[in-house]
């Protein structure tokens, strides 16, 4: 009968578990997000870095503007990346922590509660960077005012 108590305890803690591993795969979304979107940029920064050296004047200051972007949203999305790794890593802790309070009776259930307010706080800062980063992509996408020529009145 002991047994039983203790299958339903380990069921108990591991749906207690799900929720963290929940917020993992969002994590895992984003991350995948983040990485096609840095690669995208990797990828452009190298063509205009190509280009730096072919462009003179105000084609050449383009190329240096676009570039000082896309340095910048590189260092974002490294950071974002970084700040859902440690929020991965903070609920991996928190899931370790449910278990060992179950299997071991040790008082962690608080210690558990606080990594995963960490690991959402970190998640949410990422989301921020994430973004602060399409903001920055959307200013650096718009169409210059030369070349949106007035519509013609009817």
């Amino acid at each position: 009968m002991a047994t039983l108590g203790l299958d339903v305890m380990t069921a108990q803690t591991i749906q207690l578990a799900l929720a963290p591993v929940f917020v993992l795969v969002a994590i895992g979304g984003i991350m995948n997000t983040l990485s096609l979107r840095l690669g995208r940029v990797v990828d452009r920064s190298r063509e205009l870095q190509e280009l730096h050296g072919e462009t003179s004047g105000g084609e050449h200051d383009m190329v240096v503007r676009e570039i000082r972007s896309l340095d910048l949203r590189i260092v974002i999305i490294g950071r974002a990346l970084l700040l859902l790794v440690l929020a991965s890593l903070a609920i991996g802790i928190t899931v370790v922590l449910l278990f060992l309070e179950e299997f071991a009776h040790v008082g962690l259930n608080p210690v558990a509660a606080g990594t995963f307010i960490v690991a959402i706080g970190l998640f949410m800062w990422s989301l921020v960077l994430f973004l602060r980063e399409t903001r920055e992509a959307t200013e650096a996408l718009r169409i210059p005012e030369m070349y949106l020529e007035k519509e013609r009145e009817l």
